[in-house]
């Protein structure tokens, strides 16, 4: 069920600051053509952060019911009462499973981190995937934490965006006993990542090219790695430009030239630089996004 591409999808926001539903089933329509295997909601590329827990629970709601492939959502809080209550909503809603962010701000213990997780794990009879960023969270996972987690049942896997190859490899040699996957969580190390024994890619870059990042998975899975190689360099550009400022200000800004949302962002964000958005605009024109 989770193996394969899973775009982080972004959160498009009317003139008035309210989630854009017309937009955002455009966008689930144009990723699932684009051949995903699901789709991830209420993540860090769709702001999550900026929304209140009722909106969290409405886009929720919304992804479900025009979602025709599996649906993940982020559940994930530093408070974890809050998390408790969103992950539940998302078991209530449908969804197939929850991402569950690692605290930031607070810096839990090991102890901590454990009882945080298991708390949530069982709240809810929903597969849980945990997610390790830690220029986000301010706190890199530490390896005995997520195997000690991978024990528990409905704890399946782990969205690995640490940047540390060496790491995940420690974490599939730890886990090689448990029903425990890895999915990468950069797109410009999903194919080394997925080499390594990661299942696929929660990814910013199939927001825009669903079919390109599709095709490269599909070509690791099939152990075609020429091909794979040979779509890793040609994405390796727009992969640059979508992180050449704070995710997800350039990929906003790619779906606007796609029209498919308007790009606004919700503060403390501001709109991309012009000199990124000329980099990002002859990227994707290279790539035949846009004309």
């Amino acid at each position: 069920m989770f193996e394969g591409v899973f775009p982080a999808l972004i959160t498009p926001f009317n003139a008035d600051n309210r989630i854009d539903v017309a937009s955002f089933r455009n966008i689930v329509e144009y990723v699932e053509k684009g051949g995903v295997a699901g789709m991830v909601a209420c993540g860090t590329t769709g702001e999550s952060a900026t929304m209140s827990t009722q909106e969290h629970m409405e886009l929720i709601d919304l992804t479900v019911d025009c979602a025709n492939t599996t649906v993940i959502a982020g559940t994930g809080s530093n408070n974890t009462t809050e998390a408790v209550e969103l992950t539940r909503h998302a078991y209530d809603a449908g969804a197939n499973a929850v991402l569950i962010i690692s605290p930031y701000y607070n810096k839990p213990n090991n102890a901590g981190l454990i009882a945080h997780f298991s708390s949530i794990a069982r709240s809810a009879d929903i597969p849980v995937i945990l997610y390790n960023v830690p220029s986000r969270t301010g706190q890199d996972m530490p390896l005995e934490v997520i195997t000690e987690l991978s024990r528990i049942e409905n704890i399946v896997g782990i969205k690995e965006a640490s940047g540390n190859p060496v790491k995940v490899s420690r974490i599939i040699e730890n886990t090689v006993d448990e029903d425990f996957m890895v999915i990468s969580g950069e797109d410009g190390l999903t194919l080394p990542l997925m080499c390594m024994g990661a299942v696929g890619v929660i990814s910013v870059v199939a927001n825009v090219v669903p079919e390109k990042m599709t095709e490269l998975v599909n070509a690791v899975k099939n152990n075609d790695l020429k091909k794979a190689q040979a779509l890793h360099y040609e994405l390796a550009p727009l992969t640059r430009a979508l992180f050449s400022e704070t995710n997800p200000i350039p990929v906003k800004k790619a779906m606007d030239m796609l029209g498919l949302a308007n790009g606004r962002l919700r503060l403390p964000l501001a709109p991309l630089s012009r000199e990124h958005e000329t980099i990002l605009e002859d990227v994707m024109r290279g790539l035949g996004c846009i004309s």
